[in-house]
């Protein structure tokens, strides 16, 4: 199938340039795949679109702050997107790193994070991404454990001196007071493992009171974690959608969510997939028998129209680029007309479009 199948318009300005004043206030269109005309709610109506017996999965990695700007030696600059770290580097201060910069960097140049922290290339560019060793000037090398940081320590100075790695639709000067607010609000409230470098948009929606809502109403909630990278929200590149591979993603699945998909079939409740990614991992760990199997490893499973869903019944999700993958796994679950007049519709009445716009439940 051509990817030119899955292009729509997107008139100027309805690219959310921040956040809903509330998480839950953002607008939702709902989907019935039974052909019912679209309805709308705020996402905070959304615990009245699901059923007791419900099961909803979602995505727990946390955002890193993962892009930092550099100085050369020189003076000129270097943007920084952190990718992953060096499995091979002990004391863990050695990332991939995504460059960019008006003049190339050869191994050995020295670049100037701030006061506290500065960084070493180790290998020429590939593809733009080349290793990068960080250090903290005077002392306080190394790296403190995920999520606890430590005084005068690399993961420390990344976090104090990153910023989000927002798409790059959403447009931010150095200085933007709502850099601020990314920190908050392009993070899940229920983030939990760091690794990723983009945020599941879906869960953005979501407050710790909707949680506790949809719990009190007899659906349950379980969590995998999926650290999506930079790959995600690219466009498809080539002609046939079927030549399009995506970077593989560090994923776990623990057994609780696997147990709980268990219970939530023998009891007929419904898995609602919260966003493309847990429904990526999902349904690459869902055997032929509908069984989910736990683990852990890497995900690159891209989910096009005839794919045979074994694990997901209903979806959460945003408004997706055109030519994406995203879009074309939420056309492969819904229908790609239905999807595109769906679209077509959110465009129409106003919706806001991609990672801090609305959202849609697809039943």
């Amino acid at each position: 199938m051509n990817i030119e199948a899955f292009d729509y318009d997107l008139p100027e300005g309805r690219v959310a340039q921040q956040p809903s004043p509330r998480r839950e206030e953002a607008r939702l269109m709902v989907i019935d795949r039974s052909g019912s005309p679209p309805s709308e709610a705020t996402f905070a109506g959304l615990p009245g679109f699901l059923r007791q017996g419900d099961l909803l999965v979602l995505n727990d990695t946390r955002v890193l702050p993962a892009r930092l700007h550099a100085r050369k030696a020189g003076g000129g600059r270097v943007d920084l997107l952190l990718l992953d770290r060096d499995a091979s580097d002990a004391d863990g201060r050695t990332w991939r790193c995504l460059l960019s910069t008006s003049r190339g960097l050869r191994p050995g140049a020295r670049l100037a994070v701030a006061d506290d922290l500065e960084a070493e290339v180790i290998a020429a560019p590939a593809e733009g991404a080349a290793p990068v060793r960080f250090a903290c000037k005077g002392g306080g090398n190394g790296a403190a454990p995920p999520g606890t940081g430590g005084a005068g320590s690399v993961e420390e100075a990344i976090r104090r001196h990153g910023v989000m790695p927002l798409p790059p639709y959403i447009h931010r000067a150095p200085r933007d007071p709502l850099l601020a607010l990314d920190r908050e609000r392009y993070q899940t409230v229920y983030a939990a493992h760091d690794g990723a470098i983009a945020a599941p948009t879906a869960g953005l929606h979501f407050t710790t009171g909707l949680l506790d809502d949809l719990r009190r109403r007899g659906l349950e909630t379980a969590f995998l974690t999926l650290h999506v990278g930079a790959g995600t929200f690219r466009p498809v590149r080539c002609a046939a959608i079927e030549d399009h591979v995506v970077d593989p993603e560090r994923f776990r699945l623990p057994e609780e969510t696997a147990d709980a998909v268990a219970r939530c079939r023998a009891r007929r409740g419904r898995v609602v997939a919260v966003g493309t990614t847990v429904t990526r991992v999902l349904e690459a760990s869902t055997r032929e028998d509908g069984e989910v199997t736990p683990g852990d490893g890497w995900c690159d499973l891209v989910i096009r129209p005839g794919h045979r869903f074994r694990a997901v019944d209903a979806l959460v999700t945003n408004l997706h680029l055109p030519r994406s993958s995203l879009l074309i796994l939420v056309a492969a679950f819904a229908g790609r007309e239905q999807i595109l007049d769906a679209y077509r519709e959110a465009v129409r009445r106003g919706f806001h479009f991609y990672s801090y716009g609305d959202a849609m439940l697809i039943l």
